[in-house]
Formats: structure tokens, sequence, C-alpha cells
């Protein structure tokens, strides 16, 4: 008789009517858990403070996609820089896909935005106030009353709270916080093309954190789905020995297997899955069923280690194999990548400068023997100081300038563009299409030097 096999055929946050089946996890503790705090302190001390903080009169980290003028560490980028903006997207892209690759899903328990404002933000928010996953459960069931609605009330106004903050900060990353500040100042329905997206974007974190949730993981978030074809049998993943622990307590062979069938594991999980069920897709790798299950084993005598990181073939056969050819295979991507976007940043100049004669004239005849061409200057300024441009002629040694224009003045980050005229003697034309060298100079310093070419009259 062949042997019955079982499968999950739906999301463990929807019953078989197709209803969501709220989830009310158990305040985890652990030294995992002790460490991912302390990473999302570092994440919110990073996030919460960086928009207040200047360099050189500038926001030290700014990222104006909608100017396309991006600060990051001091460092200006502007419109013509977008290139190492996309440069540097795709790099962090295919790193992700490697670390995924070698580690799994860690990225979604320790450092995504997503676990760390709903885990250490809006659920200890949800603990102050309705208490641990017992008091929960048991206030959810409760017909409404004075207490239940004092509670709820007490609980959303502080998740609205976290959300406007969210919302500014996240603006102010984007406009600076001098721009969000001086647009309160100045009242709100003065900038209502700034203040509406805002608050929309505010009330869209707190739905997220307050009624979504665990469904970002398992619906939303397109890097959960990539599990599949990213993860095999040598990723390193929370993973629950099943050779140690089966059979469980409580079943008919009971007293064989490590795990105690408490149901810790399942109770703190934030995505509401039973880990002694495998990798699965829901699972965000957060650890706290690793520590949930390593306080029942100290508990029991029993060594730790029942769930913790390994990889399926590590359960089996007691190796870990980080290096195979997928592995390999992204590095070397990853390795091309980087060095193609370091040379990009090394060569990166801090002027873009473009002569060119101007379009639809030859040249002009002064005189006897002068002749005269017409250029179009244009000159931006990606430093944060201030300049004045000047073209100077290197070849031939004998030659006139004159600007039709007044010269580029250039603020920081202006584009500025003129016009002037070169005269050459006769001497000097000694055909129709002279090579010339001109120089766009600036305090002294030669900024660029251009090969082009002077139209004359046939000789």
């Amino acid at each position: 008789m062949a042997k019955k096999v079982s499968f999950r055929d739906k999301l463990t946050t929807v019953d078989e009517r197709g209803r969501r089946v709220w989830v009310h996890p158990k305040k985890p503790k652990g030294r995992f858990t002790n460490y991912r705090r302390m990473v999302a302190f570092m994440f919110f001390a990073f996030f919460f403070i960086m928009p207040w903080v200047k360099y050189k009169g500038d926001p030290f980290i700014m990222l104006n996609i909608i100017e396309r003028k991006f600060i990051i560490f001091g460092a200006i980028f502007w419109p013509q820089d977008f290139y190492l903006v996309v440069m540097s997207l795709l790099t962090s892209v295919v790193f992700l896909l490697l670390f995924t690759v070698i580690f799994g899903r860690i990225f979604c328990g320790w450092f995504c935005p997503q676990t760390i404002f709903m885990e250490f933000l809006f659920r200890p928010i949800e603990y102050l106030v309705e208490g641990d996953r017992r008091e929960q459960i048991k206030l959810a069931k409760q017909p409404m009353n004075a207490n239940k609605l004092t509670k709820k009330i007490i609980k959303y106004t502080l998740f609205a709270v976290a959300a406007l903050a969210i919302g500014h900060t996240f603006f102010a990353f984007i406009l600076g916080m001098d721009t969000i500040t001086g647009f309160y100042r100045d009242g709100m329905f003065h900038h209502t093309s700034t203040f509406i997206p805002l608050y929309l974007f505010s009330g869209v974190v707190f739905f997220i954190f307050g009624f979504f949730r665990e469904q970002v993981c398992t619906i939303a978030c397109p890097y959960g789905r990539l599990q599949g074809v990213l993860l095999d049998k040598k990723t390193i993943l929370v993973m629950y020995d099943y050779l140690r622990g089966e059979p469980r307590k409580g079943t008919q062979k009971e007293g064989l297997g490590d795990c105690q069938n408490c149901m810790d594991c399942v109770h703190v999980c934030p995505t509401n899955i039973d880990i002694r069920n495998g990798t699965q897709l829901e699972c965000i790798n957060c650890t706290a069923c690793m520590d949930a299950c390593d306080a029942n084993m100290v508990k029991a005598g029993k060594p730790k280690g029942l769930i913790r990181y390994d990889s399926e073939e590590g359960i089996e056969k007691g190796e870990r194999h980080i290096v195979n050819p997928r592995t390999i295979a992204y590095s070397i991507v990853l390795l091309i990548l980087l060095g193609v976007l370091s040379m990009m940043f090394f060569l990166r100049t801090d002027f873009e400068t473009t002569i060119l004669r101007q379009k639809g004239t030859l040249y002009q005849v002064l005189g006897d023997t002068a002749v005269s061409n017409i250029y179009d200057v244009e000159v931006i300024n990606k430093t944060r100081n201030k300049y004045t441009i000047d073209v100077k002629l290197l070849k031939p040694k004998v030659g006139e300038i004159k600007w039709l224009t007044p010269k580029i003045t250039l603020d920081k980050g202006e584009i500025g563009k003129a016009k002037f005229m070169l005269i050459l003697p006769g001497n000097e034309l000694t055909s129709s299409n002279v090579p010339i060298q001109l120089g766009v100079v600036s305090k002294g310093k030669m900024i660029k030097v251009y090969d082009i070419s002077f139209v004359a009259p046939r000789k």
C-alpha cells in the first residue's frame, strides 16, 4: 500500500473558508532576539537621525528621486550621474541574490525595514498596550466594551504617531529635513503637493503595520517568491533537525526524539508557520523559533540547536558546502560589477563640459585675412562650490577669444551655457578644417581639454 503523502495547500494565515487568521505571536526572548534588537536599534538610529545630519550645508544623505539629486555620505550626485545610481542598484540586486543563494532569507529576518518596524516598533507597542499572546487572544475574543475600546484607541493612536514619524522621515530623505520644516512654517496649505502624498504615505504605513502585517511578506513582497529558484540543499536557513527531533513527544513512539512538542516555535512565529514542516514560503528566518526551542531544550536538559541555522544537506549528512557552482558564478558577476562601478566612481569628474561649433554656421571673414567661428559651451558644476568658467586657446598659440555672452558663473549643481567667438589670423589657416585645442579653465585649474576643428575658407 502506497504511503500517504500530506502537504499544505494554503497559507497559514488563511482558514479553510478563505478568511484571515489573525496572528498573535508570543513575545520572543533569547540571544538571537537580543542580537536582532541591536541591529534594529542601529537601523532606527540611522533612519531617524540621519536626515538631521548635515555636511557643508547639505544633508549628509538625501535621495531626491524627483529631481534625481542624490547625496550619499556627503558626496553629491546630480542628474548627470544617474547612471551611477542605476549601476549601484544593479550591483545591490546581484549581491542580494548571491546572499540569498548562500544564506537564504536571513535579510528578511534581520535587515528588512518591514520586519524591523513590525517586530521592534509596532509589535512592542502592541505588547505594551494589549499584553502578550495569551492576553491578546483573550482580548480579541471579548465583545466590544470600554476596556477593549480604550486599548484599541490607545494602540492605534500610537500606531498613527509612529506611522507619521516614519512618513515624515522618509520624505526628509527625499526632500531634506530643512525643506519639510520650512513647508510647515509656510503653512501646509501652501504646499499641498507635498503634504498630500506625505500623509497618504503615512496612511499606507499605518495600514501595513496595523492591519496587513505579515501578508506583506507572503503576498506582496516579490523577494520571498524568489526562494523557490534561489534556494538549494546547500543554502543556510533556519532549519529543524528532524533526525534528532523525531518522533516528537506525545506521539506513539514517545521519548525517542528531542522535540517536546511544546508548540512554542509555532506560537512565537510572526507568520504562524510550523518550522518543523520544513522550509516554507512564509518563513522570514527571524530566529524567534530558535530562541523559543533553545529555551525549552535547556528546561528539558537537552542540548540546544534542535532548530538552528543549517542547510538541508547539513541536516541529512552533517556537511555544509557554501561554495558551489552557483555561488561561484554569482561571485564572479558581482566582482565584475563592483570593478566596473568602482571605475565609474573613480573616473567621475567635478565638471561636465561640452564645446561645439554653433549649429548652422560655418565661418566669417574678418578684414583681409582673419576668420572667426562661433562656439557653444556648456558646463555642469557637480561640486558644492561656486565657479567662474573661462575658455583658453591652447593650439595654435596665436588667436583671440571674444565672449558673445557673459562668462559662465555656476553655483553648486547648476548648468551654465554661453557663446564665444574664436578668431584666427590667416597665416594659421593651412586648410579648410584646421585642428585646434581649447581648454576649459576655472580658478587657474584646467578642467578639460578639447581637440576640435575650426572651419576656414578653402585655400
